[in-house]
């Protein structure tokens, strides 16, 4: 299942269910699991773990350095890929920046052509990151989150579970879970929609909606408004956006402003 114009590392494992397409380069101690297919002209360098069942497209490069200036080449680092991931052409996924560090991504994510995920990005499972998005380094993604196309992230900010964020936003700040972002750095509301098709429950949406607006709708600020909601107890998947909120990055959390006035 290699072609024969593949170049592969010695070094490599492989596991002898996985395809290897033309002029595909493993270049260095990569693991290649079952039933994987890495298509033709695609990079695979350093060391770099590939869980099965994933797929990685056309002239993809897994594992190259980071685009850091001050980064040491000789710094051993990693990405890590789970199961099931489809990563299309054109993609490019660096390694950790730091020695033992490295970039990881969960099972059954999505990743549509042409988008980048920088060093030490942290993505969860099930999520979708549609066509040249670009998330800069130690940004962190949870599950099932939807990412339009052209959509920009500075480093070290977080995006929640079951968010939904519009293409061609640029964001500094944090998203927190089951949120709808778009524009700059603007939450307009929750992602209502997803929430019903992933089976949240009525009530814990009517939950998840009471507590976004005690947050982010009440009139008073960020502080103010947390202080009043740990008074309450909250329903477990309602809780998860508190804690969020209440650990944010030091980016800190985007600010709700609805509707479509320019900025």
């Amino acid at each position: 299942m290699i072609h024969q114009t593949a170049l592969i590392d010695p070094r490599a494992k492989i596991d002898p269910t996985a395809e290897i397409g033309p002029y595909v380069v493993i270049d260095g101690a990569a693991e290649i699991g079952a039933g994987c297919k890495i298509e033709a002209h695609a990079q695979i360098v350093g060391h770099v773990v590939v869980g099965e069942g994933t797929r990685i497209g056309r002239a993809a490069v897994i594992g190259a350095e980071p685009q850091d200036l001050g980064f040491d080449p000789a710094t051993e680092s990693s990405v890590v890929l789970g199961k099931k991931n489809v990563i299309r052409e054109h993609v490019t996924i660096h390694r950790g920046s730091k020695p033992g560090g490295g970039t990881r991504i969960g099972d059954g994510n999505f990743l549509m052509a042409t988008c980048h995920l920088a060093h030490d990005v942290v993505l969860g499972d099930k999520n979708i990151i549609a066509n040249a998005a670009l998330l800069a380094g130690h940004v962190q993604v949870g599950n099932s989150t939807f990412i339009g196309g052209g959509a920009v992230f500075h480093q070290f900010l977080r995006i929640g579970d079951f968010c939904v964020v519009q293409g061609n936003g640029s964001f500094s700040k944090d998203i927190p879970h089951y949120c709808s972002a778009q524009r700059v750095n603007r939450i307009t509301g929750l992602n209502v929609v997803g929430l019903k098709r992933q089976g949240f429950t009525a009530d814990d949406r009517a939950a998840i909606k009471e507590l976004f607006h005690l947050l982010f709708d009440s009139g008073l600020n960020l502080t103010q408004a947390l202080e009043k909601a740990v008074l309450r107890e909250w329903s477990e998947k309602a809780l998860r956006l508190l804690e969020f909120v209440q650990a944010p990055s030091k980016k800190g959390v985007c600010p709700v402003r609805p509707g479509r006035e320019d900025d």
